[in-house]
């Protein structure tokens, strides 16, 4: 399909995009940065504090407000006026499909952003998304939807010695327990009810200022889903792809050598190539017509290698800004919406392994110190470098710092699955950056 048959028609030269965030994850400013230097005018929808506000060149910024999300959206849409909207997490995915169905004047711009409206409800759900994966003769992790305690009791003898459950609308370990009996998938269960509870929305909001929470509970109440998946022992890997109608435009396959613990996303990388994850990143972007970014979780079994699919990220993941030689996915989406050809990489990263910033120090990913490994830092753009080594902002607000006085969060700590012994030249400056507070990571912990 040539670039041409989606160019921008309004604004010939600049594509106007919106980024909409409601978590505070680098992915955002690190997709807004490349954006930015491949020529278009990047807006914003985001908290307070919120690491897109640290990027030098933005267009425009907006405020998400919690008592108003929607209202906040699509004020934020009326007033950029974007050529596509680009979310940056799940819910903020999950927003658009709302607005796409309350808001009929603003359908056509969801649609161009993120694809048909056939695949929402399908990338709304896990059991459903691998459901279509196997019509498609994708290999994937035997799940099974669950209703209740009793039923994630039964099921986990029919996937078991090890399964996983899993609650819809969450993403990067969140909503995720790893479960070794009938009675702890049942214990489980009864966890993702507290999960939809009132008071634990109230405090998302006022502890860890999430802008999304009262609305996830909400949501959780009325329609959450729960799947109870086949636990495959393997090496994660994922694929991210930017695409048009279905078409892939150019995609970036990688391994995970180090995670944020065993269910978290991936802090140090290996780039590869491997048939089994285009292949079905072409097919399901066939079946759904999806327009934007996805990304899709495989684990690699241990010993034959076969990809399982695990999960869909319907939206951008932190590869898209990745600068390998053919150009990254930011640039090729660009290239796209403005008719030109994929710009390539003008220093691309020479190294196969790349430890991301500032979550591989904030977790102290022993991988990321290895030789021969490239430090995704940000050099370009230093007030975001020197904003994400600080603690997020909303820890640093005087609620949470309470509250944390009290209850300490949990101790970052990252699973290897190589050996590491070797440190990298140069490194040691850059892990100073684990020393700003574990707390700190918490708030970049699940992309």
């Amino acid at each position: 399909m040539p670039n041409a048959e989606i160019a921008r028609t309004q604004h010939s030269t600049r594509p106007i995009l919106l980024l909409v965030a409601g978590n505070w994850w680098p992915i955002a400013a690190r997709m807004a940065a490349a954006f930015i230097e491949h020529g278009c005018l990047v807006a914003a929808l985001c908290p307070p504090g919120h690491p897109l506000r640290y990027v030098h060149g933005m267009h425009q910024i907006r405020t998400l407000r919690a008592l108003s999300l929607r209202r906040s959206l699509e004020h934020a849409v009326l007033a950029v006026q974007p050529d596509l909207v680009v979310p940056c997490d799940d819910r903020s995915v999950a927003q658009l499909h709302e607005l796409h169905r309350l808001r009929p004047q603003l359908r056509m711009l969801i649609e161009r952003s993120l694809g048909e409206p056939r695949g929402f409800n399908v990338v709304d759900s896990r059991e459903e998304l691998l459901e279509n994966a196997r019509e498609l003769g994708i290999r994937v992790a035997r799940t099974f939807g669950v209703g209740s305690a009793a039923q994630a009791s039964e099921c986990f003898a029919r996937v078991g010695p090890i399964a996983v459950l899993k609650m819809d609308d969450t993403s990067g370990g969140d909503g995720v327990y790893i479960t070794r009996s009938a009675n702890e998938a049942a214990a489980a269960f009864r966890r993702t009810r507290f999960e939809a509870t009132l008071t634990l929305a109230f405090k998302r909001l006022v502890v860890n200022r999430d802008p999304m929470a009262l609305w996830s509970w909400r949501r959780r109440r009325r329609q959450t889903g729960v799947t109870l998946q086949q636990f495959v022992r393997g090496t994660p890997a994922n694929i991210m792809v930017a695409c048009w109608r279905g078409k892939i435009l150019a995609e970036l396959s990688v391994q995970a050598l180090s995670s944020q613990g065993p269910r978290g996303a991936a802090l140090v990388v290996q780039v590869i190539t491997d048939p089994q994850l285009s292949r079905a990143a072409a097919l399901l972007a066939g079946r759904l017509k999806t327009s934007g970014f996805f990304g899709l979780d495989f684990i690699l079994e241990q010993g034959t290698g076969a990809a399982y699919l695990i999960e869909m990220n319907p939206r951008c993941t932190q590869l898209g800004h990745l600068k390998i030689a053919p150009g990254d996915l930011a640039g090729a989406l660009c290239a796209a919406l403005s008719g030109r050809e994929r710009p390539r990489a003008t220093q691309p990263i020479v190294s196969d392994t790349i430890a991301f910033f500032p979550q591989a120090f904030l977790w102290g990913a022993q991988t990321a110190f290895l030789e021969r490994v490239h430090h995704d830092v940000p050099w370009e753009q230093r007030r975001l470098v020197k904003a994400l080594l600080q603690d997020p902002w909303p820890n640093r607000h005087w609620v949470t710092r309470l509250y944390h006085w009290f209850r300490r969060p949990a101790a970052l700590e990252a699973t290897q699955t190589v050996p590491t012994d070797r440190p990298a030249e140069g490194a040691a400056p850059l892990h100073a950056a684990a020393d700003h507070g574990t707390s700190g990571g918490l708030l970049y912990s699940r992309q």
